[in-house]
């Protein structure tokens, strides 16, 4: 049983934790009916500091699909944010209004600070470039269902700087038999902070700057955008964007079960021609997005609200 309150990075995750919002995730998508107002009557709060179309969409129709009512803080410039509130005070307010947060925000750490101010449930749906751990359940959902997560290799290829997806995959999948490449420009390489978190679990990992010798051997190949709005550097951006651009030539190479992924928006980085080959699951894994926060969500309120569940508990 997972036995956090919040949720706020993927390294406070155990490998029982992850399993049991898998399992969660799986009995859902085969039975949702038998999720469906399982809690009536609670309401989840959505605050996003940046933009976001997947991750908070996919929570709303979660939240409603177990019963729950959402409510929106909305456009950051039309909230009280815009007259200088803190972030400490926007969350102790928005705490009386709702039974869990969703929170995202462009400073890293902002999560964190906010499930210290709150007593409800906190999950951190990205902060800055530092972590996204609800896209790694549904990431690591998709790779199970295909792959299994022991006996695996995993290409991780784009932004590896300042992609939180990446930082939060990376840190999961050493909870398992996992062999991970990293594929990018040097200027785009893990952080350091990153790869020695990594190298002190004993990870198998290893650092490359193209992925052609390392295509044939990947299970799952992971790619991300090069994204602009981390970059505090714009020049730097330009000269890498467009880097590391995938084809359905380019897969040619790669073993005929290969599942390529992506956690959205995409630019160009994959073309439009893997679209319609075998080894694209990037919308599949977008789609994976509500059974899996669905597991999510119904697994943090159960912790947060033990007696509350008992009437309402569902056969697993």
């Amino acid at each position: 049983m997972m036995r956090q309150d919040h949720l706020i990075t993927a390294t406070q995750l155990s490998r029982d934790d992850i399993e049991t919002v898998l399992d969660r995730a799986r009995a859902v998508a085969d039975d949702p009916a038998a999720y469906a107002d399982r809690h009536a009557g609670r309401v989840l709060a959505l605050c996003f500091f940046e933009p976001s179309t997947r991750t908070r969409m996919s929570f709303d129709s979660a939240a409603k699909r177990l019963g729950m009512n959402t409510i929106d803080m909305g456009d950051v410039d039309s909230s009280s944010v815009s007259k200088g509130e803190s972030l400490s005070d926007t969350v102790r307010v928005i705490e009386g209004y709702a039974d869990a947060i969703v929170l995202r925000h462009p400073s890293e750490g902002a999560a964190t600070l906010a499930g210290e101010r709150v007593d409800v449930p906190v999950v951190n749906a990205g902060d800055g470039a530092g972590q996204h751990p609800s896209q790694t359940l549904l990431d690591l959902h998709t790779i199970r269902e295909d792959h299994g997560l022991d006996d695996l290799t995993i290409g991780i290829m784009g932004d590896l700087k300042y992609g939180r997806t990446v930082h939060s995959l990376a840190a999961a999948l050493t909870e398992f038999d996992a062999n991970q490449h990293f594929i990018s420009p040097e200027s785009l390489r893990l952080p350091r902070s990153v790869r020695f978190d990594l190298h002190e679990t004993g990870a198998q990992i290893r650092e490359h700057e193209e992925i052609e010798p390392v295509l044939d051997e990947l299970d799952v190949l992971y790619v991300t955008r090069i994204q602009k709005e981390r970059f505090p550097d714009e020049n730097e951006y330009h000269r890498v964007a467009g880097e590391y651009r995938i084809d359905a030539e380019t897969l040619d190479a790669a073993a005929d079960d290969l599942t390529v992924m992506h956690p959205l928006p995409r630019v160009d980085e994959i073309a439009p021609d893997v679209d319609e080959t075998d080894h694209a699951r990037y919308f599949e894994q977008a789609h994976n997005g509500v059974p899996v926060r669905m597991a999510l969500l119904d697994t943090l309120l159960e912790n947060a609200n033990p007696d509350a569940d008992e009437g309402t508990e569902v056969d697993r």
